[in-house]
């Protein structure tokens, strides 16, 4: 991001070939997936941008459809969705530690709507309880708490502050998420935050994890998915517990410095379920 101030730090030259060493990968990747194109079986993201591509040539139109947006839209999801999503992970794991009351409710609902088979993606809409313990692991845990850098497209005056067109701003995505005025309990693990009266899922405007607006989080939809997948399918399984000697009061839910706000690591037991 600032390379005259490479001198501090002897690692730019390991991360810059990294990053070619992965976008070597990708761009291979790509032409693996041209050999057996077909605009009838679109098997991934990177199908369906492929074929808007080749129409996009026919039309002799220079749109967004090129490849250097394609690697960096492919590496930004592969890189930002695993971090974000294995964070998210072990923060849910911590948390069911801590709070076993809220795993034993989520395994009865899996258990009453999912039994033994496969977890899907569609079970999710039937499952108000563990979909709410979701969002509020999401919340509670603000693994990206200062957002990424947004540019803003135009000159803008907001609350009486000029903002020129293309000045760098960074929108506190913690804010809104801890907000007291938009959350019963904004810094405390609960999930009826996302449940109505009626035990339903409830949308929340203030859940805001994945930023807003037309620059959202390209990878919100996978994130949601993987999220329920991965989760369901480890409670489905496993019921989790502290190591001997240790006890849930001892957790620590403090989370560790650094531009992603990850779990503290701890040592967890996975206990098989009957």
């Amino acid at each position: 991001m600032f390379p005259k101030l490479s001198f501090l730090s002897s690692t730019r030259k390991k991360l810059i070939n990294n990053r070619k060493e992965f976008h070597d990968f990708i761009q291979t990747t790509f032409i693996e997936y041209l050999k057996n194109l077909d605009e009838n079986d679109q098997r991934s993201f990177i199908d369906s941008f492929l074929i808007r591509q080749r129409e996009d040539n026919k039309k002799m139109t220079n749109g967004y459809f090129h490849n250097e947006n394609l690697k960096a839209l492919s590496g930004n999801l592969f890189a930002a969705g695993t971090e974000t999503t294995g964070s998210t992970l072990c923060w849910a794991i911590l948390l069911m530690m801590k709070y076993p009351e809220i795993q034993r409710k989520v395994q009865e609902e899996i258990a009453k709507e999912i039994g033994v088979r496969q977890p899907r993606t569609e079970d999710r809409f039937k499952m108000p309880y563990t979909n709410a313990v979701i969002h509020e692991v999401q919340r509670f845990a603000d693994i990206v708490p200062t957002n990424l850098p947004h540019a803003t497209t135009m000159d803008i005056t907001f609350k009486g502050f000029f903002i020129p067109k293309g000045m760098q701003i960074v929108p506190l995505l913690s804010s809104v998420l801890h907000d007291e005025s938009q959350w019963e309990k904004p810094y405390k693990f609960y999930p009826e935050h996302f449940l109505d009266s009626e035990g339903k899922f409830m949308k929340r405007d203030a859940f805001m994890p994945f930023s807003a607006g037309k620059r959202i989080c390209a990878g919100e939809t996978l994130a949601k998915m993987e999220l329920f997948l991965f989760f369901t399918s480890l409670l489905q399984k496993f019921t989790f517990q502290t190591p001997l000697g240790i006890s849930k009061d001892d957790l620590v839910l403090t989370p560790a410095t650094g531009f992603i706000t990850s779990a503290i690591p701890y040592k967890t037991c996975a206990i098989p379920c009957s």
